[in-house]
Order: structure tokens, then sequence, then C-alpha cells
């Protein structure tokens, strides 16, 4: 989830990891805004206020750098908070979200890039 601050353009990007299991309820009541901007580039769809709990029920413990978006410009300065807790996602909702991949995005992650002196935290 990209967060970023009218303010000043500020962004954070908090994010959760997931492997393959029992589907992800926060998922369920969205599957059908991710059909509705399936391969759209910046698409965009109103889903009303989102409870942040509804995503991330409890993060007890996280890791937070600075790093960059990971799909172009790649814009640099983003604050990650990656929760350590690992959720699960159904097969049929990770096929849906690679269904809405734009084409030519499959693989929407950046590179691996080099730490450069950057600190990587855990939070407990």
């Amino acid at each position: 989830m990209l967060h970023q601050r009218t303010t000043d353009q500020n962004m954070a990007m908090i994010s959760n990891l997931y492997k393959i299991g029992n589907p992800d309820p926060f998922f369920t009541k969205v599957e059908n805004y991710i059909g509705a901007i399936s391969k759209k580039m910046d698409a965009k769809v109103e889903i009303g206020i989102i409870d942040p709990k509804e995503i991330s029920r409890v993060i007890d413990k996280y890791y937070r750098l600075k790093g960059s978006i990971t799909i172009p410009p790649c814009t640099e300065g983003v604050t990650w908070t990656i929760n350590r807790n690992v959720r699960t996602i159904s097969v049929e909702q990770l096929k849906l979200l690679k269904e809405a991949a734009v084409v030519g995005y499959e693989m929407n992650a950046r590179p691996l890039q080099p730490l450069n002196d950057r600190e990587v935290e855990l939070f407990t």
C-alpha cells in the first residue's frame, strides 16, 4: 500500500509478505475492484474507507528502511514498513493479482538494489 502526503509528496509504503494458504480476508473484500482495474495503467477505483486493521490485523514486529517504489520511475526516498508476520493468500487470489498486471509489468518488483549504507531496522 503506497501512501503519499499531499503537502510535500513524501511517500510511505506498507507491505505484507504472503505465502500460499487460506484466502486473505482483505483480498476477498476487494477482489471485484482488482478485476475492475485489471490490465489498465494508472487505473483507479473508489473503494471507500478501509480500516487499516482489516489489512494488517496485528503488526507487532516490522522492518523499516528507506528505499524506492518498485515500478517506474522507481522514486527513491520512500519509507518502507514491512510486516514481519507472513500472511496467507489463496492460489485463486494470487492468480487474480497476476492477471491484473499491466502487460510489461508482470514482474513489477524492481531488481534487488545494493544496500548502499542504508540500515534495515527491526521494530518489536
